[in-house]
């Protein structure tokens, strides 16, 4: 089985390198292939007006592969399996994260991490995103890399046809892995983000602004949702697609043009 890794927090990351141990018990043929720094809120950017610089990297492992891209994740993901794996083998597998952060609720529409993942998706390879839900730059992923395992084995276990384009959005609460709870399949939080811009000015008198916002829950109590699960110590796994197609207004417009 070829697995191909990415993640948006960047090459040097323990997030990932968490996820490259991980990868390691399922294939002995990995591929890494992630940004060159911080690539956090990149969504599914793409690099069109700059060159994007790929340096393949040393490493002792057998069966692992890694570059490092001066690009976005989905730029990472686009070099991987149309440049680097060109006339080879697709994977099998994309796994994007471990991500610092949490990327439940609506933060998936912004997340580099659900971005790369998408992007594997749109190619029909089954991927995962994982998120742990702690920005420390030294987070312990023990629990994350637990919940990851069975979540991958999972996904290797299901009938073919039904990995065909699959994507997931895994989050994983900050606690110690012994109080996980367990695993709930959710829906999207409903709510939304309000941004807070803090101005400064620069030594030449220049207005900047640093961007910063709070997550505002609108239906704190639904406990089929992510953000209920994980708040009350349970990992997440949201199925996303890439069809943002409103069916029911589409339904009730194509219904109000009949009428009229």
């Amino acid at each position: 089985m070829r697995i191909l890794i990415t993640n948006d927090d960047g090459f040097d990351s323990k997030g990932i390198a968490a996820l490259m141990g991980l990868a390691q018990e399922f294939s002995d043929d990995i591929w890494v292939v992630a940004p060159d720094k911080t690539y956090s809120g990149m969504s599914h950017a793409i690099t069109m007006h700059s060159p994007i610089f790929v340096e393949k990297m040393e490493t002792s492992v057998a069966g692992l592969h890694s570059y490092v891209c001066a690009g976005t994740p989905v730029d990472c993901m686009k070099m991987a399996l149309d440049e680097i794996l060109k006339g080879e083998k697709q994977p099998d597998l994309v796994l994007s994260g471990i991500n610092h952060g949490s990327n439940s609720n609506i933060s998936v529409i912004y997340s580099g991490t659900m971005g790369a993942a998408m992007e594997g998706a749109l190619y029909g390879i089954p991927s995962i995103g994982l998120s742990l839900t702690d920005h420390n730059l030294d987070a312990d992923f023990d629990g994350a890399v637990m919940i990851a395992r069975k979540v991958i084995q999972n996904v290797i276990n299901m009938e073919h046809d039904d990995k065909i384009g699959l994507c997931i959005n895994v989050n994983i609460p900050n606690i110690n892995k012994e109080n996980i709870k367990g695993i709930k399949y959710c829906r999207q939080t409903k709510g939304c983000w309000k941004e807070k811009f803090i101005a400064r000015k620069d030594p030449n008198g220049n207005d900047y602004y640093w961007m910063s916002g709070k997550f505002y829950n609108d239906e704190p109590l639904a406990a089929d949702t992510d953000e209920w699960a994980l708040q009350n110590g349970y990992a997440t796994i949201v199925p996303v697609k890439m069809d943002m197609t409103d069916y029911d207004r589409l339904a009730k417009l194509c219904a109000n043009e009949e009428n009229s």
